[in-house]
């Protein structure tokens, strides 16, 4: 697994679809997880955001994925091995989730993650 395999291997750890944010099929459905993918040398920390899109009248699902997500990170964050050379580290970045208004369609809801990456790894 290389880097930005590594970025989409834990985007595709909470049972719903992952996809790169320049990747979305047209025919997604939501609930779906968009995410950026940045690459940097070994001891650089990069941020990287996401966001989850449900289509709900409500909050309570798509702050159930955040609160999963954010649980995953604590305690130190996550650890993926990469090429069996090294890992992919990601930790919680602040603020960590944030509510966005979707203008197109009250019935969208997104929440906007924010992380910190280090690649530990040549």
């Amino acid at each position: 697994m290389d880097k930005a395999q590594s970025i989409q291997s834990f985007w595709s750890s909470f049972g719903i679809p992952a996809y790169d944010e320049n990747s979305v099929p047209d025919d997604a459905v939501k609930p779906y997880i968009t995410y950026n993918c940045s690459i940097d040398e070994m001891g650089s920390v990069t941020t990287m955001y996401a966001s989850l899109w449900y289509y709900s009248s409500d909050w309570r699902a798509i702050m159930a994925k955040a609160l999963e997500i954010e649980k995953k990170l604590s305690h130190g964050g996550v650890l993926i091995p990469i090429d069996g050379r090294g890992y992919t580290w990601i930790v919680k970045g602040h603020p960590f989730a944030q509510k966005m208004r979707e203008e197109s369609d009250d019935m969208i809801r997104r929440v906007y993650i924010n992380l910190q990456v280090e690649y530990l790894s040549n």
